[in-house]
Parts: C-alpha cells; sequence; structure tokens
C-alpha cells in the first residue's frame, strides 16, 4: 500500500517536536503513534494498541535486543569502575602521577585517537570511547557537548571510511543490489571511499578541532561556558534524556586504577576474540553483535569478581549496585528501544522509496551524485539509520548512474556520505543515543551545538559533488 505524502509526517513531526519540545521520548512516542495511526487507517484506538505491541515487537530482532541489552551492562559497568575508584584511580595515572593528559587539548585528541582506533562498529566506538575517555575528558574540562561531537564523528563516519569490520559486508552487498557486479564491488567501494566527501571532513574537522581554535556557533559558546564556569552541561537547560548519571565511589574507597583499565581492557580482547571466532579466523568477518554483547558481559563480570576478591562489597550489595547501574541507563534504553521502533514504522510506510521519487523527476546525469547525497540525507534523517538508508537509495541511485554512465564510484561516495549525514546529526539515531549516554550530555544539547558543523559539512560536500558531478 502506497501512503504518498503521509509517509513522511510521522519522522517530521518526530523531528519537530524533539527540537521544539527537547524531549526526545515524548517526540519519539508521537511519531510512533502517528505512524500507527496511519498504518491502520485512521482507528485511533486500534493505533494505539498497535503503538504498544509496535514497541514489544522491536525485541523480535535479536540485534535490537542485544544493543539494549547491552546498553544496561554498560551502564552497570560504567557504574562499578567508578564506585570501586577506578576512575578517580585513572584520572590520577593519566593526569595527576604520570602527567600523560596534562591539557584540555591533550584529553580531546586522545578521545578522538581512540575513536579512529575502535572502528569495527558505530555503536561499539560510541559506548568504548565515551565510556574510557569521559573521566579524562571531566577532569580536563571539556564540555560534555565538545566530547559527545568527538565520541559521535569517530563512529560511524570513520567506519565507512576504514570499513574492515561488518561494514565491508554490508557496503559491497549494497553495491552488488545496486547492479555493480559482483567481482567489481569491492574495487568499486575502494574507489568510492576518497569520494565520501561529509565523512572525510567530518573526521578531518574533529582532528584539527583537538588541535586548533575552529570551533564557533553553539559549541564555540559551549566551551567558553565550561572555560569560565567549569560547567560540563548547560545548567540553563533540562536534560532531555542523554546524561548518564555519574557515581562517586564508595566512602573511604581507595583510587584503582587497575579497576577501569582491566575490565576495558577484557572488553576490548573478548570483542576482538569473539569477532575472530565468528568470523572463522577472521575478525573483520566476525559478528559485531555478538563481540559487543560478550564483550559487555564478559568485562561486568570481571569488575564484579574485582569487587568482591578485594573486599569492597558483600554478595547483595554488589548485585544492588549492578541493578542501579543499569538503573541509571533506563532513560537511554527507553529512548533507544522507541528509535528502534520508529525505523520499523517507517520502513512500513515506505517512506525512503517516496522522497525519492519525488526528488529523482528532476534529474540530470551531472546532477546525479548531488541529488543522490541530498536524498540520501534527508532520509537518513528522518529515519536516524544509515544502513536502512544505504540499502534504499542503492537500488535507486546506482542503476540509474550505470544506466545514465555517471561514475558509480562518485554515486556510490555521495550515497554513503549521505545515509551517514543522519546517523551523525539526527536525535533519533542510535548512535547519537549512545555517544550522549557514554559522554553524560544531553541529547538535545549534543544536537543543536553539532548541527551547524554537520550543516557545514554537507554544505561543502554538495559543491564537491556538482564539481564533480561535471569532472568525472
Amino acid at each position: 500500500m502506497q501512503f504518498g505524502v503521509l509517509s513522511i509526517v510521522p519522522p517530521l513531526v518526530t523531528i519537530v517536536l524533539a527540537l521544539v519540545l527537547k524531549n526526545v521520548f515524548i517526540s519519539l512516542l508521537i511519531g510512533i503513534f502517528l505512524a500507527c495511526l496511519i498504518l491502520c487507517g485512521g482507528n485511533p484506538f486500534v493505533a494505539l494498541n498497535d503503538t504498544f505491541y509496535g514497541v514489544v515487537d522491536t525485541f523480535a530482532s535479536s540485534g535490537n535486543t542485544i544493543v539494549l541489552l547491552s546498553m544496561l551492562f554498560i551502564g552497570a559497568l560504567i557504574h562499578m569502575i567508578e564506585v570501586s575508584g577506578g576512575i578517580e584511580g585513572f584520572v590520577d595515572i593519566m593526569v595527576k602521577k604520570r602527567g600523560i593528559i596534562k591539557s584540555k587539548k591533550a584529553a580531546a585528541l586522545f578521545t578522538w585517537l581512540l575513536g579512529i582506533f575502535v572502528f569495527t562498529s558505530g555503536s561499539l566506538s560510541c559506548m568504548v570511547t565515551g565510556s574510557v575517555s569521559r573521566p579524562l575528558n571531566d577532569s580536563m574540562k571539556v564540555s560534555h557537548e565538545k566530547a559527545a561531537f568527538l565520541v559521535h564523528t569517530t563512529s560511524t563516519p570513520w567506519c565507512v571510511l576504514f570499513p574492515l569490520s561488518g561494514w565491508l559486508a554490508s557496503m559491497t552487498g549494497y553495491l552488488t543490489s545496486g547492479g555493480v557486479a559482483e567481482d567489481a564491488a569491492i574495487s568499486t567501494l575502494i574507489a568510492s571511499i576518497p569520494l565520501n566527501f561529509y565523512c572525510i571532513i567530518a573526521v578531518v574537522f574533529a582532528l584539527l578541532s583537538c588541535l586548533l581554535p575552529l570551533d564557533f556557533g553553539p559549541m564555540k559558546k559551549a566551551e567558553l561556558r565550561v572555560d569560565t564556569t567549569g560547567e560540563l552541561d548547560d545548567p540553563t537547560r533540562p536534560v532531555s534524556g542523554g546524561a548518564a548519571v555519574s557515581s562517586a565511589p564508595a566512602s573511604g574507597m581507595k583510587p584503582r586504577a587497575a579497576n577501569m583499565l582491566v575490565p576495558m581492557g577484557v572488553m576490548i580482547g573478548t570483542i576482538l576474540a569473539v569477532l575472530t571466532v565468528t568470523g572463522n579466523g577472521n575478525p573483520t568477518a566476525g559478528s559485531g553483535m555478538q563481540a559487543l554483547l560478550w564483550g559487555c558481559v564478559i568485562s561486568l563480570f570481571t569488575i564484579a569478581i574485582m569487587c568482591a576478591v578485594e573486599g569492597l562489597y558483600k554478595l547483595d550489595d554488589l548485585i544492588g549496585e549492578i541493578m542501579k547501574g543499569m538503573g541509571s541507563m533506563l532513560p537511554i534504553f527507553f529512548v533507544l528501544l522507541l528509535g528502534f521502533t520508529m525505523g520499523t514504522l517507517v520502513k512500513s510506510l515506505d517512506t525512503g522509496n517516496y522522497l525519492s521519487s519525488i526528488f529523482m523527476q528532476f534529474l540530470s546525469p551531472a546532477l546525479l551524485p548531488l541529488l543522490t547525497f541530498i536524498i540520501a540525507m534527508l532520509l537518513s534523517f528522518s529515519t536516524g539509520t544509515s544502513m536502512g538508508t544505504m540499502a534504499i537509495m542503492a537500488t535507486i541511485a546506482l542503476p540509474m548512474a550505470i544506466n545514465m554512465g555517471v561514475s558509480v564510484p562518485l554515486v556510490a561516495g555521495a550515497m554513503f556520505g549521505g545515509s551517514i549525514f543522519g546517523d551523525h546529526s539526527s536525535p533519533i539515531s542510535d548512535t547519537t543515543i549512545m555517544s550522549c549516554a557514554t559522554t553524560g550530555c544531553d541529547i538535545i544539547a549534543h544536537v543543536r551545538t553539532q548541527m551547524p558543523y554537520v550543516a557545514c559539512f554537507a554544505g561543502v560536500s554538495m559543491v564537491l559533488y556538482v564539481i564533480m558531478g561535471f569532472v568525472m
């Protein structure tokens, strides 16, 4: 069934409400109800029932369930590291005793480098990079807005530029689904990487912003605020979800850097091991979801054992602290749950194909890369998903590029970059939510301070696609 212009109403209303009400939870809930109302034919009672069961059905996806459970485990892990003195001990070593991180600039650069190192998954990158770098950024007074930007920008934008992971299989699969020959898919993907202007500009700018005074707009104000007042968050803005609650070490607890370094090391080691096993010896072909779940579980088990051995907590108290840590992530858990539900409903509404059919009417061969980028941007921003956008755009833009004689790598680069735009900027994107959860940044504050940056990245990319569309 074709829903036409109605198919864009739920995601559009969700985006607008999120920016106006500054409450992502309510915005998503209303958007889900509107989508169900359209899908059921306008019966509000049926739509209300479908809204509830739509949320329940989200757990039918093992990938969604793993990500949601991992959020709870991450919350428990971070809490246990904090209350056992791990955060304080790590900061003591990096800042006070060894002086490895001596400045705000060094803390920001460390965050960028860590994000580059964790390249196998955007979600994994947000979780690991945000969790590990947060104590350093907080101690060096890097605003939560800037930290969230660095964590977010080195996640999926970097994953598609360095796709030595599950992204490699996915991206080549999208290319072949769009008509690229199987034996040419890898070479086409490699050729598209230097033409993915949005992601290249974003990652490079993030690095330069760590080293040079390049911040502008709301981000500059956030950095000035923390420099002058020490406030890591804007105290005048209500929290809309995203800022994880920080826990102080238990009374009399000694700083123990090992209580952070060991479980984090176990997490990274477990993830690499699971990727290698599930990939039959090739970690780049492994299951990212399984690796994420096992990494979280084993690292949480490790810090629990360490706390028990060190005599920090009795068994009942230990379980209570773990549950408390999980509870701190419940607001993020539900926002992410609703985000997954919204993505499924938007797919049922066929919003992507409707938007594509409108914009593809006004086309000349040289402008195909530009229009592909713009449509992918709008679609990914409305849905908050990059993978779904790539899947839709590949079957539309790539056949047109082949038939019209336009450079396929150029159109593919535009498609991949435009798809990442929404993942990088939308308030309903899962990486947006996870970047905020691990850095302690409010979701709306992150979107508001990052939006001028991503808009500039996109604007420059559009100009480049116009030029390259006529040149290539």
